[in-house]
């Protein structure tokens, strides 16, 4: 969320970055509110101070034995108009941050122009797609071949765009999150958490996924208590220290968990609601980074580095693109997407983004440390895929398949597995 004051002190430059990632900002409108607002402060301010001293004079013209009727009719006067200033002061409030929350952050201006991944530019590659004497099958046809994967199934339970892993595929999908985590916690310097998968309202709204989102979520609650399943464990990680200051000396915090993510996906069709690529639910490692805002900038490029190195152990064919303005996330400023080699597409898919918030996150979780000067100041947020497990065992499949059916597994799974590769009939094989 904005600062209103810092949005109408940029003025035309608020709206001009805005503009790049499509978002048209009312600027009239928002002055228009601060004004109202300001101004009913200032009325309530008056009036309480004018009932004050009215209160006062009540009290000394009783002690007097003079006639205080009109004195107490002022007084219920003032009270009235203080009642009526304070009730237009929350509408006005409302108003104002109703607006604010759907005003998405400032692009970065090192965010190229456009507003679709067409207009990402590419940083790097890394690795050579692999080429197969053969025509690749994807990775619904890989799985279900082997057994690994049954969306069959998966649909009797619980409808399309749901997955059942069983055998080695099962296996592949706790090592890889094994995996993982020990690269994070271990040579990352992550500590890793556990967290609820369900959260409230408020702690959804600290990290932008409401109210612009609230159609992507999954809402479920008890009498009458509304809780959210999370959509990744940004979420919960991020809000772990809403409404806190940070010692300065503990910064920078970097976190992870492993956990379930739960997401609609309204709008998505097409290939990408076959197999593994968008489902309804999927497991995920996660990466959050808590970090003073001077130091944001670096801190992004470290978080991308960590992502890469979970695709380096794996072996796997990847590039690094720079998101245009129009293609960013509602709450980041600058985001990079990783993105992996799938043969049956002859392209590269989306795998991993990394971004970095600024301070918009932590203006609306209230999450703060301290500056030089001892007084509270906002910190930075980003976080990033450090990886989804299904989008990595599907890449996993496909790039390493072989002419027979089989799948040969990279090295750094064998420790996880105590296996290297998957029969063409699914069985585990040394």
């Amino acid at each position: 969320m904005h600062d209103a004051r810092a949005l109408i002190d940029m003025g035309t430059e608020a709206v001009r970055r805005l503009a790049r990632r499509g978002y048209t900002l009312d600027l009239p409108e928002l002055e228009s509110l601060y004004s109202r607002r300001n101004q009913n402060i200032r009325s309530a301010d008056e009036l309480r101070a004018a009932s004050k001293r009215v209160a006062s004079e009540v009290q000394q013209t009783a002690k007097q034995g003079g006639d205080i009727t009109k004195l107490k009719e002022r007084a219920r006067e003032l009270k009235d108009q203080i009642r009526e200033i304070e009730a237009g002061q929350e509408q006005v409030e409302a108003q104002l941050r109703d607006l604010l929350l759907n005003v998405p952050n400032l692009p970065d201006d090192s965010a190229p122009d456009g507003g679709s991944e067409e207009f990402a530019v590419e940083i790097r590659s890394v690795g050579t797609p692999p080429a197969f004497p053969f025509t690749p099958k994807d990775h619904v046809d890989l799985g279900e071949a082997t057994g690994i994967l049954d969306f069959g199934r998966a649909t009797k339970l619980s409808g399309p765009r749901f997955a059942v892993s069983r055998g080695a595929g099962a296996a592949l999908e706790r090592a890889l999150a094994t995996l993982f985590l020990d690269l994070h916690t271990r040579r990352h310097g992550y500590v890793e958490y556990s967290v609820p998968y369900l959260v409230s309202r408020r702690t959804m709204t600290g990290t932008g996924q409401l109210p612009k989102f609230e159609e992507d979520l999954f809402r479920t609650g008890v009498a009458d208590r509304e809780l959210f399943l999370i959509p990744t464990a940004e979420v919960p990680l991020t809000n772990l220290y809403a409404d806190e200051i940070i010692p300065p000396a503990e910064l920078p915090l970097a976190l992870t968990a492993h956990t379930p993510c739960f997401r609609s996906e309204a709008g998505s069709y097409g290939r990408d609601t076959r197999g593994l690529i968008r489902q309804h639910q999927f497991a995920k490692v996660e990466m959050v980074r808590i970090v003073d805002p001077a130091d944001a900038d670096d801190e992004l490029e470290r978080m991308v580095g960590h992502a890469e190195a979970c695709l380096k152990e794996l072996g796997l064919a990847y590039r690094v693109v720079k998101l245009a303005a129009g293609d960013t996330g509602f709450s980041a400023q600058l985001t990079y997407d990783i993105e992996v080699w799938f043969p049956s597409q002859s392209t590269y898919r989306e795998i991993s983004s990394v971004s970095n918030f600024g301070t918009f996150q932590a203006r609306r979780a209230n999450i703060r440390t301290r500056g030089a000067d001892g007084k509270p100041k906002l910190v930075a947020t980003l976080n990033g895929s450090g990886l989804p497990i299904g989008r990595t065992l599907a890449a996993l499949l496909e790039q390493r398949q072989q002419q027979d059916g089989s799948v040969v597994l990279p090295e750094s799974l064998v420790p996880y597995l105590g296996f290297r590769r998957i029969s063409a009939d699914g069985t585990p094989e040394a």
